[in-house]
């Protein structure tokens, strides 16, 4: 099973979706519920930084034969210039604007990498590729 999600910058209206249909079909397929908190954290997560810190971006999803659930995040610019930095607990660029929705708390990419059985991210002026995978 493959699924993409586009997500739009500064869309906080919207934000959340993919991953709530994601948590939806993965309950449905019947993924057992630790491995599935850990997919909606990281999900969630994920989604919310494509909408606070990039121009738009894409999310895939799979789950293959053996139950693995795999997630890429391909956005759009800025990149992260470092992602030591930018993997400090705590550590947030978010504007004001996502501060104000309750947003910027600087663990988004901690808690991935933490609930993640696999975590690669790679980041260039052009663009961030986060792949997961959970087991």
């Amino acid at each position: 099973m493959r699924k993409t999600y586009q997500i739009e910058k500064d869309n906080y209206e919207d934000a959340g979706q993919a991953s709530r249909d994601i948590k939806m079909t993965l309950k449905t397929l019947g993924l057992d519920p630790k491995v599935l908190k850990r997919v909606s954290i990281a999900c969630y997560e994920a989604e919310i930084n494509l909408v606070i810190h990039s121009d738009g971006g894409v999310i895939t999803f799979e789950i293959d034969d053996e139950g693995v659930v795999h997630l890429s995040f391909d956005d759009v610019g800025p990149g992260i210039p470092d992602i030591e930095l930018a993997m400090t607990p705590g550590y947030s660029t978010a504007s004001k604007k996502a501060r104000e929705f309750g947003f910027g708390a600087g663990m988004g990419l901690d808690n991935m990498k933490n609930c993640a059985s696999t975590f690669d991210i790679e980041s260039s002026k052009e663009g961030t590729h986060l792949k997961m995978s959970f087991v």
